[in-house]
């Protein structure tokens, strides 16, 4: 009688299938909450779990079956179509907490103190969420372990600002300095990630849920180098390799702490997926993509399109908003998109703008009811030079009607940086 031969197969676990018998990780065991070293995939929730903790496993494969096995594989890696997961078109893989919000019931919320009041309040939470944002990286950078327990009382006092009044930690969101990139852009992803979610109606739980994640989402750059993170110029591909870890390094990163982390994890790992299945680190498409990871992947992207960076000037926030809507339903789910750009809105805080005489100004305060008539702060003449006290203007007064803005302008225009405007002594 014939004996059955066996091959050990390195596999990607995007590539995994019920019925495959898996007997090494690309991690120790005790990394993971997997209770035997070596199973049987039994059901679609294993392979969720393989791939949320892992890259790729060991298979132990027929013999006769392992170049059948690499065949199909080489033939799906060369599919010039998009990348799609093979269990990744159904919601169904995904545990119920991940697919959506709690409740169907949008919460309304009410703003509790004035915006005036509450940027003038906000300024200690604001300054002590980025000392953090930057702790935690300069942290990490040097072995120092995560305080999941201090990340969720800073998250805390962040979402309760946001409750209070959703404009006012945006607002002073806006002071960015591009040598500080990567930890104040965790902190502006945090910041926006609560009042999005907020915007949506989300239970206040939920809310703190994703600023967490927004907090913690770019942990895994802690370990990449810093001339890679700084490079000004275009990566290298080995260079963009190295960078695109970050995912699994946050990954494990957040894994490594103490206490139930699971939102965390997940988003640290697939905020660089894509509705359409081209992604990375696992080419997972829209149903099994979580709801937290696809709202982080927006706000991200938006963040870091509005920013200086080393490598590049900031985008106004009227063409992030236009990009990320032209990228609806391919690489950001497309009804979040929308609601995106309508917690957003055009012409918001922070915003420096052209008005049709030509002054310069900076948006300091949205009007949700017009759009195009916010109240701004004038700080050019209308041949550009700068006055020595700007004055505030509110376009939705009737006395202001003939001031009309014409465009929204990139930070920086005629020497106008708005960070040097924003401050809560403009409404002493």
């Amino acid at each position: 009688m014939k004996s059955t031969e066996f091959q050990d197969v390195t596999i990607a676990v995007g590539k995994l299938e019920i019925g495959m018998h898996v007997v090494a990780l690309d991690r120790p065991w005790e990394e993971t909450n997997f209770l035997l070293q070596g199973f049987i995939i039994e059901s679609q929730q294993d392979i969720l779990e393989l791939q949320r903790q892992c890259r790729q496993v060991v298979i132990q494969a027929r013999i006769e079956h392992v170049e059948r096995l690499r065949e199909h594989h080489a033939s799906a890696a060369s599919d010039s179509g998009p990348k799609k997961n093979k269990y990744g078109a159904h919601a169904a893989t995904l545990p119920e907490s991940m697919r959506g919000p709690a409740t169907k019931k949008k919460i309304t919320y009410i703003n509790q103190v004035s915006f005036e009041q509450a940027v003038k309040s906000s300024m200690l939470t604001f300054d002590s969420a980025r000392s953090m944002a930057v702790a935690i990286m300069d942290g990490l950078r040097v072995g120092r372990a995560l305080d999941m327990e201090e990340c969720r009382d800073q998250v805390a006092t962040i979402v309760e600002s946001v409750l209070s009044n959703k404009d006012a930690l945006r607002f002073l969101a806006m002071i960015k300095n591009k040598d500080a990139y990567t930890a104040e852009h965790s902190m502006n992803v945090c910041i926006l990630c609560a009042t999005f979610a907020r915007h949506l109606g989300l239970l206040e739980f939920e809310i703190k849920i994703i600023a967490l994640c927004g907090l913690l989402h770019d942990v895994g750059k802690s370990k990449i180098p810093l001339e890679i993170l700084n490079k000004p110029g275009r990566f290298t591909k080995e260079e963009a390799f190295i960078m695109a870890e970050h995912t699994t390094y946050g990954r494990n990163i957040l894994m490594s702490t103490s206490g139930d982390q699971r939102h965390a994890v997940d988003v640290a790992h697939s905020h660089h997926e894509r509705i359409d299945g081209q992604g990375y680190p696992r080419c997972l498409s829209a149903g099994y993509i979580s709801y937290y990871a696809k709202i982080v992947a927006i706000v991200d992207a938006y963040d870091a399109m509005t920013s200086e960076r080393c490598y590049g000037k900031p985008k106004t926030s009227y063409l992030a908003l236009k990009i990320i809507m032209d990228n609806a339903g391919t690489q950001f789910d497309r009804e979040l998109a929308r609601e995106f750009v309508r917690c957003i809105g055009f012409y918001s805080a922070g915003c420096l703008v052209e008005l049709k005489m030509g002054q310069l100004a900076v948006v300091i305060k949205a009007n949700e009811a017009d759009n195009a008539r916010p109240l701004v702060l004038v700080v050019t003449t209308p041949q550009g030079q700068k006055l020595p006290r700007p004055t505030l203007v509110d376009l939705a007064k009737p006395e202001n009607s003939a001031i009309e803005i014409a465009s929204e302008v990139p930070n920086g225009t005629g020497g106008i940086d708005v960070k040097h405007y924003i401050s809560p002594s403009l409404f002493a």
